[in-house]
């Protein structure tokens, strides 16, 4: 038996000189989120939890990930959550019944560096959603970039394991 499917997954990797906990805080913690990735964020670090960016401060209509959730847990290795695109996606791949996800996974490669692995899944294989992908393609590799900046300067909030 043969399966196609029409589906289409971008996949990001990037090696971050700090301590996986960091890392994994960066990505759990709704106050971290905001210094790197979305300036508003709502992140319930449980799964059916908020998994909410505002990327405009103040602008709760667009722009954002209202009611997206977390998917699923597992501490400190993955993280995964559904996603919205842009506005300029939103009739392509923004109906909540057909939302793509997002899945981080981290792991140690020693005591000060790890690896973080992004996979966002669900997008069609179709001529209309080509710009997304492209789009997100470019994006993903932009926020594990400020993830990285943001944790490697080692100031901050980012720095330390939370109180």
């Amino acid at each position: 038996m043969k399966t196609i499917s029409n589906e289409v997954g971008i996949t990001n990797t990037i090696i971050i000189h700090v301590p996986l906990s960091l890392v994994w805080h960066a990505w759990t913690i709704s106050e971290r989120v905001s210094l790197w990735f979305a300036p508003e964020t709502i992140i319930e670090a449980k799964e059916g939890g908020a998994f909410e960016l505002y990327f405009v401060p103040g602008n709760r209509t667009g722009m954002n990930t209202r009611g997206c959730k977390v998917i699923k847990l597992v501490d400190q290795e993955e993280l995964q959550f559904t996603w919205k695109g842009p506005d300029q996606f939103e009739e392509v791949m923004n109906k909540e019944e057909e939302l793509t996800s997002v899945k981080v996974n981290l792991g140690a490669i020693d005591e000060g560096s790890t690896k973080v692995i992004i996979e966002h899944t669900g997008f069609k294989n179709e001529d209309r959603w080509a710009e997304a992908i492209k789009w997100h393609q470019t994006a993903w590799s932009g926020v594990l970039s400020s993830l990285k900046s943001a944790l490697e300067k080692g100031e901050g909030e980012l720095c330390c394991q939370p109180n």
